[in-house]
């Protein structure tokens, strides 16, 4: 592997960051300063940390920087549930998004267990 952008759980976060910009500006315009926001950093952070462990070199910060994107994962699961509550747009409007977030946690999980148990 030559990059960090061969990395499928790379590029299904990349595809989930821009689910995400696109399900936030359906939201209220009063909620830009707020949920959007976070929102947004929180997907942000998923590929972000991948990349920024990748170019650690060392194994041992690589699985830091993947645990810490499969948090910002776990953040983003709960603004869904949040946005359902407050029903600021349509379950079946982030559908996509929740797929793309539910296959990036899966492979963030095996990824880490990977690092983790290759010497």
């Amino acid at each position: 592997m030559k990059s960090y952008r061969d990395l499928i759980v790379w590029q299904r976060s990349i595809e989930l960051v821009t689910e995400v910009y696109v399900l936030t500006s359906l939201f209220p315009k009063n909620e830009q300063f707020g949920m959007v926001s976070q929102m947004r950093r929180a997907a942000v952070s998923i590929p972000a940390n991948i990349a920024e462990g990748y170019a650690r070199k060392h194994r041992k910060e690589y699985v830091q920087f993947v645990r810490i994107a499969y948090g910002s994962g776990a953040e983003l699961e709960t603004f869904f549930v949040i946005i359902d509550n407050l029903r600021f747009i349509k379950h079946s409007q982030t559908e996509k998004a929740r797929a793309l977030l539910d296959e990036t946690m899966r492979m963030l999980n095996k990824f880490s267990s990977s690092l983790v148990a290759t010497p």
